[in-house]
Order: C-alpha cells, then structure tokens, then sequence
C-alpha cells in the first residue's frame, strides 16, 4: 500500500525519495517474503527490535496501529512523535487502543509545518527509584 503512494517512477517529491531509498521492516507472521528495500522481521518482537536498535543509523520510525501498541506494550519506544494534521476525520482506527497501562510522556520538543500540521516530540517518563 505505501509503495505504490511513495515509489512513483518519476518522482521528484523529496519525502517519497527518502522513503523509497530508506531500508524498510516489516513485522508479519504471514508474509513469506518482502521485496522494496525491505527485511521481514519474525520470531520474538522484544528480541528483534532490541538488536535493530544496536544496530548504527537514526533510529527506527513505526506507524500503522497494531505495531505501535505492541512496542509500546514492551517498553521500546523511545521517542513518541505525533503528526496533528489540520483534518478531523471523525472516523477510523484509534491509536494505542486497548493499551494495558497509561502512558506517562513528557514533551520534548514541537515545530509547525507549512502545511498546518503540528508535529510533536514526547519521551516517556522513566520512573526513578
């Protein structure tokens, strides 16, 4: 699905560049096999991100809503960064629902875009002893 809204053949949109050369993991128990630049991602979650985080590089985005909620449920997330696009849709799937515990973020950075999106940085708050 992001393919073929990011792979155009003749693109010269910078976004859909970076996301087209940027290596990709997918996380499935029922693919056999992924192709545009991309690695599958099987076995124990905790494990394989946990190795992909020592791995050199950025660091590593997610999105959709199922993948989210499972690494939040594990404590591997970092860094939350939440795009607020000026658009109510009144409808579709929720994010972290049916998550077990709260989260507790705390803001750490914001910058507004051209396009009236807000985007939002959060770190969680680590509980000290």
């Amino acid at each position: 699905m992001m393919e073929a809204a990011f792979r155009p053949p003749d693109s010269t949109d910078p976004f859909a560049r970076a996301i087209d050369g940027a290596k990709k993991y997918v996380v499935s128990s029922t693919l056999d096999r992924v192709d545009w630049n991309a690695e599958l991602v099987r076995g124990d979650l905790r494990t394989a991100v946990e190795e992909l985080k020592q791995q050199p590089g950025k660091g590593l985005g997610t999105g959709g809503v199922t993948l989210p909620l499972a690494l939040a449920e594990l404590g591997l997330i970092d860094e939350y960064e939440f795009i607020v696009q000026p658009v109510v849709a009144g409808h579709g799937p929720t994010l972290f629902a049916g998550l077990r515990e709260r989260l507790d973020l705390k803001l750490v950075g914001r910058k507004e875009l051209a396009s009236g999106a807000v985007a939002l940085q959060y770190e969680p708050r680590r509980v000290t002893a």
